[in-house]
């Protein structure tokens, strides 16, 4: 099976709940999402980063109770065959560069620098800048 990372947004969208009325659009992100993260959980095997697991925590304790977005993560951190990459210092520094030259965020351009090292070409994401990337395949189920 292809290693695939997956970004923060897949998350964000599986597990936080609407504060309004969801569109369609918003359904079908969700139970995408959700299908996802149900395929890690059945022990599919994906990559993430410290960086992106801490953009998971802020806006999970942004918007939930604390004690459930610490329930998630902790379940995050125990999954078996999420392998979870920590970034230097260095290797922020390059994707800050990398995030000016391609005009996406950085922690996306940190992704991508991570997907490089470690041969990966495909990204869990709903996010839009992925796109602008052309070595990487964005999926969104």
């Amino acid at each position: 099976m292809t290693q695939r990372f997956i970004d923060a947004s897949v998350f964000i969208y599986a597990y936080l709940k609407p504060k309004k009325a969801p569109t369609p659009e918003l359904l079908r992100l969700k139970e995408n999402a959700q299908s996802i993260v149900g395929r890690i959980n059945e022990g599919e095997p994906v990559t993430t980063s410290l960086i992106h697991l801490s953009e998971i925590a802020n806006i999970l304790e942004a918007r939930m109770p604390l004690k459930d977005s610490l329930n998630i993560l902790t379940d995050l951190i125990t999954v078996e065959n999420l392998e979870i990459l920590q970034p230097t210092v260095e290797q922020y520094q390059s994707a800050i560069e990398e995030a000016k030259a391609a005009n996406v965020g950085v922690n996306d351009a940190l992704a991508y620098s991570l997907m490089k090292e470690k041969k990966i070409n495909e990204v869990y994401s709903f996010d839009l800048d992925f796109d602008k990337i052309r070595e990487v395949t964005r999926l969104t189920s």
